[in-house]
């Protein structure tokens, strides 16, 4: 089986210390990336870790399709426990990145710890320096990518950082890479800003690239290349309209079900301002979104789908430069989108102000910085959730996680995938989204759809392990990526499985079982379907897992006895 190599490279912040660990036989069982990270850490988190705590993990790992030359394989994974929604939470991000981790002759970084200063860790196939640096409070996210260039000659592409969102402890900053993008959702970047770690470079050569078979390698590369998609010219953007016409675009936070304005801020919108193309590492299929508008000289990279949804509609907006203003913001403080937008949203509706694009993009900014004497930035950096009650609005959140654009209320499937996933409110979950669109499964109704929103659940473990992007699924289908990774389709999924099953044992063990699969709204027999959900899963009434079921996988590693001592009992 194709898996990913190196071994776990851990930097003890505390301690300014960096060790490697091999762990082959961890990488062979869970390919790379969400796979291996989600074992790692429900190993080796304490079950009772405060997300803010020295204690909490975060960690960085590639797959082994990142050492190709395939398209759709520019990405990297990264997890850790989530001060958003309090569980393990995974998200990933596209870019440059990962081949240059891959450089640095590692499969794994795993952050421990906290510094007393802020620091910069330099990773290379030599070793790991740890930098001092106390001018850098505060720095924005293309601030600290000037001094990386200017100091150690490298660029975006070979870092990881986090703006001053990250180190205000914002609950839903984002660590970025190659200064636009993201890994977004949970708020990983207040993580490494607990940590007092602003950046991590990576850089090396220590893996060159390595041949997979061919067909069905290259045939995914010539047609991702030839192909002539729309998401190619719009990025996500392309179905604005049509979800706006035919399903549900929240609007005014969540007030109504369609936007006025869709087409002003939509797909061809966004085309007219795409100045060049842009792609990830090695892919061929370029649907980035390098935009900018030459009247106001705003510059940016996007807004997809999901940012036009929550600065966009979310807020009453319907001017893309408005739009395109606050995902640069966003990208250069280190916010999710989607959180940040739909919290401001929220803010918006409790002052009766939709539609004020200059005040929403005054508080994201203010909600960044995070003053001491900022009552409302303070209030608003926590989320919806624990915001909510103060802001006298509904709380629109799954698990503490704002809403992706796709509407569960209207894509019931989407819906109650919401309400299930170990993730919360992310829309990515899963992705019952795209059949209920295409028509293939009807969007409404809970009851009978369990057994396919587990195959995708488990599918999406193993794109993200792999790691796949979610774009290229028409061009990496299930028989190929089964190919290329060497194990048959059924093998994938059994162990897409295992991730999945890791991820809610942790957040059992937290004390998260059933009350926390709820949505804010009504939608059909979403009871009796959270249960078929159970029992395709194997779960108990509760929603819990027996622990008999999760087989450690890290005392090889060196676990510390008693690491889990103090949760919730394991049953």
């Amino acid at each position: 089986m194709l898996h990913a190599e190196g071994p776990l490279l851990t930097l003890d912040l505390t301690e300014r210390r960096a060790t490697r660990t091999p762990i082959d036989g961890i990488l062979e069982r869970y390919i790379g990336g969400r796979g291996v990270a989600t074992a790692l850490a429900h190993d080796r988190i304490p079950f009772d870790a405060d997300p803010f705590g020295p204690e909490n993990r975060a960690y960085l790992a590639t797959g082994p399709l990142q050492l190709s030359h395939t398209s759709f394989t520019g990405r990297m994974s990264m997890t850790a426990l989530s001060p958003l929604t309090d569980g393990l939470a995974s998200t990933n991000a596209g870019g440059y990145l990962s081949r240059e981790f891959a450089g640095a002759g590692i499969s794994t970084l795993e952050i421990t710890g906290a510094s007393d200063e802020l620091l910069i860790a330099h990773v290379d196939d030599d070793g790991v320096e740890f930098e001092p640096v106390p001018d850098l409070v505060g720095a924005t996210v293309p601030e600290v990518s000037e001094h990386i260039a200017e100091t150690r000659g490298l660029g975006p592409e070979n870092c990881i950082t986090i703006g001053p969102a990250g180190e205000n402890l914002v609950r839903f900053a984002c660590v970025m890479t190659y200064d636009s993008r993201a890994f977004g959702r949970g708020g990983l970047g207040a993580v490494l800003g607990s940590k007092n770690l602003k950046a991590v470079t990576f850089s090396g050569d220590a893996h060159p690239e390595i041949e997979i078979p061919d067909p069905p390698a290259m045939d995914i590369h010539r047609e991702a290349a030839t192909s002539d998609d729309r998401m190619k010219r719009q990025g996500t953007t392309g179905g604005t309209e049509f979800i706006n016409e035919n399903f549900s675009l929240p609007t005014r936070y969540f007030e109504a079900y369609e936007f006025e304005s869709a087409a002003a801020i939509g797909g061809d919108a966004v085309e007219e301002k795409k100045y060049k193309k842009e792609a990830c590492s090695q892919c061929a299929y370029a649907c980035k979104l390098p935009t900018r508008d030459e009247e106001t000289g705003v510059e940016t990279e996007g807004p997809e789908f999901e940012t036009v949804y929550a600065f966009g509609s979310s807020q009453g907006v319907g001017d893309i430069v408005d739009v395109m203003r606050a995902n640069e913001l966003c990208d250069t403080l280190g916010m999710d989108t989607i959180s940040a937008g739909v919290t401001v949203a929220a803010y918006l509706k409790s002052e009766d102000a939709f539609g004020d694009a200059e005040l929403a993009r005054e508080v994201t900014k203010r909600i960044a910085y995070r003053e001491d004497d900022d009552e409302l930035a303070d209030l608003l950096a926590e989320g919806v959730h624990r915001a909510h009650d103060e802001l006298g609005v509904e709380n629109y959140t799954v698990k503490g996680m704002e809403f992706a654009a796709h509407d569960g209320r209207v894509l019931h499937g989407q819906g109650l995938s919401y309400a299930v996933a170990n993730r919360g409110g992310d829309h990515m979950y899963a992705g019952m989204l795209s059949p209920e669109y295409a028509g293939e499964i009807d969007p409404e109704g809970t009851l009978g759809k369990s057994e396919l929103l587990v195959e995708k659940e488990n599918r999406n473990a193993i794109r993200d392990s792999a790691i796949v992007c979610a774009f290229g699924s028409d061009y990496m289908t299930p028989e190929r990526l089964a190919t290329l990774l060497g194990r048959s389709d059924d093998e994938l999924l059994e162990i897409g499985a295992e991730t999945i099953e890791r991820e809610r044992h942790f957040n059992n063990q937290r004390g998260k079982d059933i009350a926390d699969d709820d949505l804010p709204y009504d939608i059909p027999d979403i009871e009796e379907a959270i249960q078929e959900y159970y029992a395709e899963r194997g779960l108990r009434e509760d929603g819990t897992i027996p622990s008999e079921r999760i087989e450690p996988v890290a005392v090889s590693l060196g676990r510390e006895s008693g690491t889990h001592d103090g949760s919730p009992a394991d049953d």
